[in-house]
């Protein structure tokens, strides 16, 4: 198998990413490098973090859930 990349990065995303973006992607990052693997510890792991849900509260898996779906889209 080669070590090419077949993937590039962001080829799913139409414009650069938005510092919102960037602070969650790095959060996420952050998280799953403490070893964090299910949804539940992530949203736990956002919140330990002090990073909010886009209203303001805290992370559930269902607004999590939602937020990655708006943001796939």
């Amino acid at each position: 198998m080669s070590d090419v990349q077949y993937l590039e990065a962001h080829q799913t995303h139409p414009e650069p990413f938005s510092p919102y973006e960037e602070k969650l992607s790095g959060s996420i990052m952050e998280v799953f490098e403490q070893g964090v693997r299910d949804l539940p510890g992530l949203v736990s792991g956002l919140n330990d973090l002090g990073l909010h849900a886009p209203d303001g509260g805290a992370w559930t898996e269902d607004n999590f859930r939602a937020e990655m779906r708006r943001l796939g889209e």
